[in-house]
């Protein structure tokens, strides 16, 4: 079967490679609209207002009929078949290289960068230059023009983002100048050259590059950039932009200096994970959870909650968890901070966890700090409230929290946000139903929901296994990238994570937990934990 070229000027090649020799212009553009809509059955109708517009000769059936007949003998009559109330051009998808182009540029999404830029280059290879040059005056060939330079456009924009997230800003820059220069309007790839120069360490050329798109957008349109490109312009001029790379083992002191600069200043909140397989095996294993069905914490819970009831299943919670909350080193980590913030004169820590146990708690009790527990109700006629613990272990439903800020204070003192309740409130966040009804957007205190809204973030022992982080993250600060650069530190790192905090923005980086806060408090010059 011959191979079909439109991505550049219109080919042919026979079987052997050898190519065709098409006819005149009407006969390509017969051919090029036959190929736009292979495997259908395209009418007389259709092809002569493709071919002639609005106002077509007295003759047009005839001319169509006589470039019909030559193309069935270019190609052989079993390839260009009469359909009513038209013809059909049958071939196989893979011999147009359009097809190919697509299937190659659907393929690649959801690779690790590194691949999905080599899929879409690959794909981009198959352009040879303009598609339908030749024929550009024929009424069909202006929008199909149009649609077929976007779909090359937005696969060139892929690409980049795929680059950038492979961290090979330098490779691109000057591709990305060349066709922001063709194509000035297109805020998409100028907000990318800004990103490449950025991450370039070409600051200042990154902000040059959004002074000329605005000039460009007033002086041409009188309009301003759209708003991502206004955001990105200040996350460069804050020097907070993410830059999203692949997960790395060998984490440099660059890294420190980061996580560590922003952490003394008192702008990171830490969100501590948890591993419950544990629980969730112990708590089938006493309720005689069936074998055959999925262990995740969530449903082995429901099936607890709807056989036995939720109070057996909070009894055995309880015992499990008194049992098991021993501060790791994570947890005293985190609790020898205050002195090294308190001599800064850097607010006090604001730490998220959705633990349900008492460990992190202990470990401030251990170091002699104090500490304010803000923590999710799940049930009873608060649900769906948090719970102030102070420090001298009074309890108060927060009822309104939009007024609830000045029992709040980080200038006081640490702040633990627990998400999914706990012991110290009698009420977990653990069941299926538990989480549907989970919503704690307009619940946190506004003191905490702005600190949120104005932090890093670093995810300490989230796994894609934990599958509400989903869940918190969404409710904690919405579903979109956070706006401010935050890091993910997992010990082993699974084939989907890297997408999952790429998508957010996040930088993900693979070492042992207690290696990492170990480097970490060397940095800040606190205690090692024990």
């Amino acid at each position: 079967m011959p191979e079909f070229r439109i991505l550049g000027p219109l080919e042919v090649a026979a079987a052997d490679g050898e190519p065709l020799q098409l006819g005149g212009q009407k006969q390509r553009a017969l051919l090029a609209v036959l190929l736009l809509h292979a495997n259908e059955v395209v009418s007389n109708d259709f092809l002569i207002d493709a071919l002639w517009g609005d106002h077509p000769p007295r003759t047009a059936t005839t001319s169509l009929q006589n470039s019909i007949s030559a193309l069935r003998k270019l190609l052989g009559a079993d390839l260009l078949v009469t359909r009513a109330p038209g013809y059909r051009l049958v071939v196989e998808p893979e011999t147009i290289d359009l097809v190919r182009f697509e299937r190659l540029v659907a393929s690649a999404r959801g690779l690790e960068p590194p691949e999905r830029s080599g899929r879409l280059r690959e794909a981009l290879a198959l352009w040879r230059g303009e598609p339908l040059a030749e024929v550009a005056f024929e009424p069909f060939a202006v929008a199909e023009s149009r649609r077929l330079e976007e779909l090359r456009l937005a696969a060139l924009e892929e690409l980049f983002d795929a680059e950038l997230a492979a961290g090979h800003a330098g490779h691109v820059i000057a591709e990305l100048e060349s066709l922001v220069g063709r194509h000035p309007l297109r805020e998409r790839l100028r907000g990318q050259l800004m990103l490449a120069l950025y991450d370039a360490g070409r600051q200042a050329e990154a902000l040059a590059a959004y002074q000329d798109a605005r000039r460009m957008l007033v002086d041409q349109l009188g309009l301003e950039p759209g708003p991502h490109l206004q955001e990105l312009h200040a996350r460069i001029l804050r020097q907070e932009v993410p830059r999203p790379r692949l997960a790395r083992d060998g984490i440099d002191g660059d890294h420190f200096r980061d996580v560590g600069d922003v952490l003394l200043s008192g702008r990171l909140v830490p969100v501590l994970g948890v591993e419950v397989e544990t629980l969730a095996a112990e708590i089938a294993h006493r309720f005689d959870y069936p074998a055959d069905e999925s262990r995740e914490l969530t449903r082995v819970a429901q099936f607890v909650a709807l056989t036995k009831g939720s109070g057996p299943l909070y009894d055995e919670l309880r015992g499990l968890l008194a049992a098991s909350a021993q501060p790791t080193g994570v947890h005293r980590f985190f609790a020898s901070l205050p002195p090294v913030l308190r001599e800064r004169g850097a607010q006090h820590q604001l730490l998220v966890t959705t633990s349900y146990d008492l460990a992190l708690e202990q470990a401030f009790l251990d170091a002699g700090e104090q500490f304010d527990v803000v923590s999710y109700i799940a049930s009873g006629r608060d649900r769906g409230r948090f719970a102030h613990i102070a420090p001298d272990g009074a309890t108060h439903v927060i009822d309104l929290p939009n007024t609830y800020a000045s029992q709040l204070s980080l200038e006081r003192r640490t702040v633990i946000l627990k998400l999914h309740g706990g012991l110290d409130v009698e009420s977990f966040v653990v069941t299926e139903d538990d989480y549907i009804a989970y919503d704690v957007a307009g619940a946190i205190p506004v003191g905490i929901t702005a600190k949120l809204s104005r932090s890093h973030f670093l995810f300490v022992g989230y796994g894609l296994r934990d599958w509400s982080l989903r869940l918190v993250l969404a409710r904690m600060v919405g579903g979109d990238a956070h706006p401010y650069r935050s890091w993910a530190v997992v010990p082993q790192v699974q084939p989907l994570e890297r997408q999952f905090w790429r998508v957010r923005d996040v930088d993900l980086l693979e070492q042992p937990l207690d290696a990492y806060v170990d480097a970490l408090a060397q940095y800040v010059g606190a205690e090692a934990p024990a």
